[in-house]
């Protein structure tokens, strides 16, 4: 069984839906993110803040070629900006299914907007950032996905369901 690896925007549920996921598939959820915490030491929002975005980006391409290192299959939840780079998105191809949860800006405007940990929102006007970046993002996010599930006004286990149907 190969890997299922979640990808989407911010608020988009990766985190969520990788951990019930999980446990319906009895398999363990990674969380890019917070593997890079771990390794860091410290939250994203302090690492982009003392060393930057780049930085931080290559914090994601080191994490996605361990992940290719290591057995079994698990349920991986990645970082909204990792699929951005050419090479992640080949490391992703190679980790296993990649599946796109694909929201609005509306929607996830409404699940982040009283997050104070999202440090590319912070500043005036977030929805107008999320539009951009979210424009921006869609097409690198599709050419990395294998499958896209949109997830606007539909309840975890409906996403499950799909997810689960297509699951190699």
């Amino acid at each position: 069984m190969r890997n299922v690896i979640l990808i989407g925007f911010m608020g988009s549920g990766k985190t969520t839906v990788g951990l019930r996921l999980s446990y319906r598939l009895r398999r363990t959820v990674i969380d890019t993110d917070k593997e890079i915490e771990r390794e860091e030491k410290r939250e994203i929002s302090d690492i982009f803040a003392a060393e930057g975005e780049a930085y931080f980006r290559d914090k994601e391409t080191e994490c996605l070629q361990r992940l290719i290192k290591s057995t079994g299959s698990q349920i991986i939840s990645v970082g909204g900006g990792l699929p951005m780079r050419e090479e992640n998105r080949k490391l992703l191809r190679r980790l296993g299914q990649v599946f796109y949860l694909r929201a609005t800006a509306e929607t996830i405007y409404e699940r982040v907007k009283n997050d104070t940990t999202r440090p590319l929102l912070r500043g005036e006007n977030p929805m107008m950032k999320i539009k951009t970046l979210l424009q921006e993002r869609d097409p690198y996010y599709r050419a990395a996905a294998d499958v896209i599930i949109d997830v606007d006004g539909k309840g975890f286990e409906q996403i499950l369901n799909e997810i689960e149907v297509c699951v190699e």
